[in-house]
């Protein structure tokens, strides 16, 4: 015996059927993905990450992330375009390690903070690597001893 709602839910079912509302669906006769294979626990994990390209190392442990982190921290400053901006992004990701560190959670792994100053260092030998420096000729110098003098326009 059905109750009222299901009773409902399976007429509403039978006319949109009627209608042929669930003729011609995409995936209509085609096999499902994956019937072939054991069952995993994450598949619904699995495929929401492939269909919205998100990158796996988001499910690793806050430290396992840490670590990835620092060690793709020369490519990541490699695109910097000055030496403060490489100095900002290093004592961010410093600044997360050292909150982690107060509080750890996860696994034990070792994760220390990264020197700044070596990290300032390798990224200048990266660029003077990848480009090598050109030295334009210097303007040339005015030849009168006496500074030009400065006009104030704030005089009555």
């Amino acid at each position: 015996m059905t109750t009222g709602w299901e009773a409902a839910v399976e007429a509403q079912i039978r006319s949109a059927q009627e209608r042929g509302e669930f003729d011609n669906l995409p995936g209509a006769g085609k096999p499902i993905p994956g019937r072939d294979m054991p069952y995993d626990e994450g598949w619904w994990i699995r495929s929401f990450m492939e269909r919205e390209q998100i990158p796996s190392d988001l499910l690793l442990p806050t430290p396992l992330q840490l670590r990835r982190r620092i060690e793709q921290l020369p490519a990541e400053l490699r695109d910097l375009p000055t030496e403060e901006a490489v100095r900002s992004h290093v004592a961010a990701l410093n600044t997360e390690v050292v909150a982690w560190l107060r509080t750890p959670t996860g696994p034990r792994v070792v994760v220390r903070p990264v020197n700044v100053e070596a990290a300032v260092h390798r990224w200048r030998t990266d660029r003077e690597r990848a480009a090598p420096v050109v030295t334009a000729p210097e303007p040339p110098h005015a030849t009168s001893a006496r500074p030009r003098r400065r006009w104030r326009w704030w005089r009555r």
